[in-house]
């Protein structure tokens, strides 16, 4: 019984050529920088509807991973929504 398990794996491995093949996790495509994609777009501090974007329901900046940004503009940004946050055009929180 183990040994039509194991030879149904090994089969699936060998059908697609990938090693590391795993059927549980897939390969995620890798996410484009809005800012670096986009040679036009200007991140403003005054401009709270494009800032809305990049935070959450409750008010968090959300992380690169969620926003696909690159790490420059990942800090670009965070410095633009704090300012935003400073004169008062966005919520610190959403209660």
């Amino acid at each position: 019984m183990a040994d039509k398990k194991n030879n149904r794996r090994n089969n699936n491995r060998m059908n697609n050529g990938d090693e590391d093949y795993n059927p549980k996790f897939r390969k995620m495509r890798k996410k484009v920088c809005p800012l670096c994609a986009d040679k036009n777009f200007v991140l403003d501090y005054k401009n709270p509807d494009q800032l809305k974007k990049f935070i959450n329901e409750k008010g968090k900046i959300l992380p690169r991973r969620a926003t696909g940004a690159c790490a420059k503009h990942q800090r670009d940004i965070t410095i633009a929504i704090k300012r935003c946050r400073h004169i008062a055009m966005l919520p610190y929180t959403e209660i």
